[in-house]
């Protein structure tokens, strides 16, 4: 496979499932194993001399807050969405923050890492908010879907006859709030965490006034967006998959190393990556390389320096990466 150089510049997206798995049960010690489990595998890229972003998931955390809701509604009053999305924002970064440091110290590198509680505005008309499609947290039977429906007003909807879950609107990020901080702590050297989750979801108003609302933003489409204003030449998607392929589950299911932006809409028009899969990430790619951005790798959080070297994952480039070659 083709080999990359080291960028000066990077934003890397830490999947959900890579840092809460679905095998475990979530507790505070098992979330803080995984946090010194990823900061390990991401140790590589946070000791080079770089600017370096890094956002997270927060599917698997943010669904136990709501299921915490659920079970506590006869005493407690539940939270709107956008502060459960800050409370896992919130307590996902601090772990990693604190895992990283760490694992920095144990190599006697001082490098200082900062997290950034990030808000996102979105479009208060984006088409998502009229038709909520997004699930998150646990299967319900439509028995209880009935019940929280009427007691916590929430979107219930039949999962592929898996059960019903809660349906939130998924809109597009349209601005990071405080992005110039972001980028003045990284060009310092210092590691930012931000965007977490996708981001704290929020709708500006007259005199710039702000005002959370009830979606989730997926947080590979935030990174995309923060890269590009950011003008980060290359983005990683680390997962707990090694490679995007095609075909995927077929005999012939063949994986991807190098390929063009062209040629993965291609694949995308033919209906390769579905949206309950590989197909937000691969809608993040096409949008960072679209809005100026070099290359996006998508690879296995456990190999993320072979990755960005171009030894392991798939490299999505521009059409002239390939031409000039």
């Amino acid at each position: 496979m083709r080999q990359f150089d080291i960028p000066e510049r990077l934003i890397v997206a830490v999947g959900g499932n890579a840092t809460h798995p679905e095998d475990i049960e979530g507790t505070s010690d098992e979330q803080t194993e995984m946090a010194q489990r990823t900061a390990k595998a991401l140790l590589p890229l946070t000791s080079l001399d770089n600017e370096l972003i890094i956002s997270h998931g927060n599917g698997p955390v943010v669904g136990k807050i709501l299921m915490r809701q659920v079970l506590t509604r006869d005493r407690i009053a539940p939270m709107p969405l956008d502060i459960c999305v800050a409370h896992s924002q919130g307590g996902i970064a601090y772990l990693l923050m604190q895992a990283i440091e760490n694992s920095l110290r144990e190599i006697d590198n001082d490098r200082h890492v900062a997290v950034l509680l990030t808000q996102v505005e979105v479009d208060k008309d984006d088409p998502a908010f009229e038709n909520p499609s997004k699930p998150i947290g646990e299967f319900y039977t439509e028995i209880d879907a009935q019940a929280l429906s009427k007691d916590l007003g929430w979107l219930m909807k039949e999962d592929a006859g898996r059960g019903w879950r809660h349906v939130v609107p998924s809109p597009k990020p349209r601005h990071i709030c405080d992005v110039s901080l972001v980028q003045v702590l990284a060009r310092r050297g210092t590691i930012v965490i931000a965007g977490g989750g996708g981001g704290i979801p929020v709708i500006r108003g007259a005199k710039g006034v702000r005002k959370g609302v009830a979606a989730v933003i997926d947080k590979d489409l935030t990174s995309a967006h923060m890269g590009n204003v950011m003008g980060i030449p290359v983005m990683m998607i680390l997962t707990a998959v090694p490679n995007v392929s095609i075909n995927y589950g077929c005999d012939d299911q063949h994986a991807l190393g190098v390929v063009s932006l062209n040629e993965i809409k291609r694949y995308r028009r033919e209906g390769q990556f579905p949206q309950g899969s590989m197909g937000p990430k691969i809608d993040a790619a096409i949008r960072f390389i679209e809005g100026g951005g070099q290359r996006v790798v998508i690879g296995h959080l456990e190999s993320a320096l072979s990755a960005l070297r171009g030894e392991t994952g798939t490299h999505i480039v521009t059409d002239n990466t390939l031409v000039d070659d």
